[in-house]
This record gives structure tokens, C-alpha cells and sequence, in this order.
């Protein structure tokens, strides 16, 4: 069964969703359509690649996935798709595939043919390209190379002997504050050390939990989330509202 997932600013209460679904079905009636999300903020692609990195490795290889965050048709736009490890992403070049994956190969990208003059051009061009990988012809021949593609560059933690100075990525639906630093960047940095995470002006935390009921109700914490990033959270409630914590706010690691 061939997979496509659907992640996208499109929001549910207009036409957009359901009439690229639509034009999907239509040219590929095979396919198995996968919700990730519609309600990226508009224009976010930081938010949109974070969803993506951390949902596509749990899809079979073959799979296809749609992003279409921040599809701002002007000259010169174009959509491009590019094949990493078995998976198909297909996308607007805007830096989130850039965000998504470092040094993507030429040879694993290609541009998508687009009229930008058409309204919501994006529907056609995914459907039709969606069309030609599920029927199993040659990525090779999907459309013209696509290199250099537009580059975003991700913020990344700093790091020094003595502190990591992150900065919060996302915040998710259940208002977890999640930051930049990843388990293993942090387990290394600490080296058995005790350490106290300060964010805005709030107490530091300063022990690692393993869940969020770890610590009574109302109470801050800090954990690394299924996706390996250090997420600080308030069991039972609402960690970015309680906190204070918004998407780039600085959040400091000190070790002891």
C-alpha cells in the first residue's frame, strides 16, 4: 500500500485540505492518505519541519510525504521534491527542506513542474507528482535537478564546559515547552554532573523526570520527549501559559 502524508498550514474550516485530498484521490484512487497535521502555523516552517523530522522514520519506506507550509507564490517560486533514505518529500522551496536534512545530494533532487499564475498551484503539483512515485516510475526522471535549493539554517545550542544555552523550538498542543537540546548532546555535556535549568525568571528546575507525573500536579519539570528533545512541562497544566515560555525564548543549562 503506498502512504502519503499530509502536513500542511492549510488549517480544516476552509476548501485547501480538502481539495488537494481531492486531487490526490483523484489521479492516485491507490493511495492511502496519512493526516499529520493542518494546522501548522501559517508560514512556519521551523514548526513544520520539526513535525516532520520527528514522525517520518516511523512510516514504511515508499512513503510520500506532502509539506505544504509557507506556499507563497511569487517569481522565481518553485516546489522540488527529493528522496532520502526509501522516502519521498515533496515541498515548497522555502529552507524547510533544508531544515529537515543537512547536505541533501543533488543527485536526490528534483524541480516540480508549476504553473504559479494558477490560484493554489500546490494541489496540482503535489497530486500530479504524488501520481507519477505511486505508480512507481523513476524519481530520476520526476523532473529537472533542483540544486542549489534555499537554505534555512537551524538554531543550534551552545555549548561550553560549563553550560548549554538553548532556545525553545515549538511548543506543542499541550503547551510543553520543547528546546533545541537533544538527550544525548545533553548526557554529554553533564558527564554525571548535577546541573539547573533556568528559563525567564522561574525557579530552575534541577532533576531530570522520567514522566510528567513524576511531580505532584501544577508542578514544573523537565524531560526528554519521545523524540530525544528536553521539553520543560507542568503536569497537569500548561507549561507555556504558566511559564511564560514562548517559541525562541533562551533556556540555560548550568552544570555543577
Amino acid at each position: 500500500m503506498q502512504f502519503v502524508t499530509l502536513t500542511t498550514d492549510f488549517g480544516t474550516q476552509d476548501f485547501y485540505t480538502g481539495a488537494l485530498k481531492g486531487a490526490l484521490l483523484s489521479r492516485a484512487p491507490e493511495i492511502r492518505l496519512v493526516d499529520i497535521s493542518h494546522n501548522i502555523k501559517p508560514f512556519d516552517i521551523v514548526q513544520g519541519a520539526f513535525v516532520v523530522q520527528n514522525i517520518w522514520r516511523e512510516f514504511p519506506a515508499g512513503t510520500i510525504h506532502l509539506i505544504g507550509v509557507n506556499c507563497v507564490y511569487q517569481p522565481g517560486f518553485r516546489f522540488v521534491a527529493t528522496r532520502q533514505e526509501g522516502h519521498f518529500f515533496l515541498a515548497p522551496d522555502n529552507g524547510l527542506l533544508t531544515l529537515l536534512f543537512q547536505n541533501i545530494d543533488p543527485a536526490n533532487l528534483r524541480t516540480l513542474s508549476a504553473d504559479a499564475s494558477k490560484h493554489f498551484t500546490v494541489k496540482t503539483v503535489f497530486a500530479e507528482a504524488t501520481a507519477y512515485l505511486a505508480s512507481g516510475k523513476p524519481f530520476e526522471e520526476l523532473g529537472e535537478f533542483a540544486a542549489p535549493l534555499l537554505e534555512r539554517i537551524s538554531i543550534q545550542p551552545v555549548i561550553t564546559p560549563a553550560q548549554i544555552r538553548g532556545t525553545v523550538i515549538h511548543v506543542d498542543n499541550f503547551e510543553n515547552a520543547v528546546v533545541n537540546i537533544r538527550r544525548e548532546v545533553f548526557e554529554k555535556a553533564q558527564n554525571g554532573r548535577d546541573f539547573s535549568l533556568f528559563f525567564k525568571r522561574n525557579d530552575p528546575i534541577t532533576k531530570l523526570s522520567g514522566n510528567y507525573c513524576d511531580v505532584a500536579p501544577g508542578e514544573p519539570l523537565c524531560l526528554f520527549n519521545m523524540a530525544g528533545f528536553l521539553e520543560i512541562a507542568v503536569n497537569m497544566g500548561k507549561a507555556a501559559t504558566l511559564l511564560g515560555l514562548k517559541v525562541e525564548d533562551v533556556v540555560e543549562v548550568v552544570f555543577e
